[in-house]
């Protein structure tokens, strides 16, 4: 399996909402906030794997969406060189905006 890397966001990422992101340090992203999944192999061969349409044939169940993704990662784990975890940064952002609208309100 990859080795784990700084916990920051990427560039490209950041660059949505730089005052929230830029500080952020990622050790856990909740499925409801990926796009994608990029599975990068030694061979060269690269797996796009859509978060959403994958939800989709499996009944939006996030448990089974995981035990996959967590299954493939260890069948293949001798040959993956890298993993992109790909964030829907636009919902993450929204939800992010509504929670804390929600939060301030709520403290007045």
């Amino acid at each position: 399996m990859p080795n784990k890397k700084d916990a920051s966001l990427p560039p490209d990422v950041i660059s949505h909402w730089p005052e929230v992101f830029e500080d952020l340090d990622v050790q856990v992203v909740p499925l409801e906030y990926l796009h994608s999944v990029r599975v990068f192999f030694v061979d060269g061969k690269i797996w796009d794997i859509d978060i959403a349409k994958t939800r989709k044939q499996q009944k939006g169940n996030p448990d089974s969406l995981e035990a996959t993704l967590e299954d493939l990662f260890n069948q293949y784990e001798d040959v993956i060189t890298n993993i992109d975890f790909r964030l829907d940064t636009q919902r993450l952002k929204q939800d992010i905006t509504n929670r804390t609208k929600l939060f301030l309100k709520k403290r007045k």
